[in-house]
């Protein structure tokens, strides 16, 4: 999956390991594109050689409009983006960072 994306030319990737934090996927790749052709181009292929891969299914979301598209391929989610949506939605730092609510000393409150 991260040679498709580098054959592409996917800007800035990201690999989030989500195993403990969420049922939906083991892992979360983030990357962008220069536009929203280039994401769509990125996209379509990719889909096509995980496809090639045996693996199936493979849907997406938001191929049409191209500025933010998600790739669902079972254990592994890819989120490609133009640099300005990747900005506003930052799915690396709500992914990331430690949720936990803590009290004024700092510890975590239960």
């Amino acid at each position: 999956m991260q040679e498709s994306l580098e054959d592409d030319k996917a800007l800035d990737m990201v690999s989030i390991n989500l195993l403990g934090k969420t049922m939906f996927a083991d892992a979360m790749v983030i990357a962008s594109g220069r536009s929203d052709r280039h994401i769509g181009s990125i996209a379509t292929h990719l889909v096509k050689r995980l496809k090639d891969a045996g693996i199936k299914p493979v849907r997406t979301e938001g191929l049409r409009q191209g500025d933010w598209v998600l790739v669902d391929a079972g254990d592994i989610i890819v989120h490609l983006f133009r640099p300005e949506v990747r900005q506003f939605y930052n799915l690396e730092k709500m992914w990331s960072v430690d949720t936990s609510v803590q009290d004024s000393a700092g510890r975590a409150a239960v």
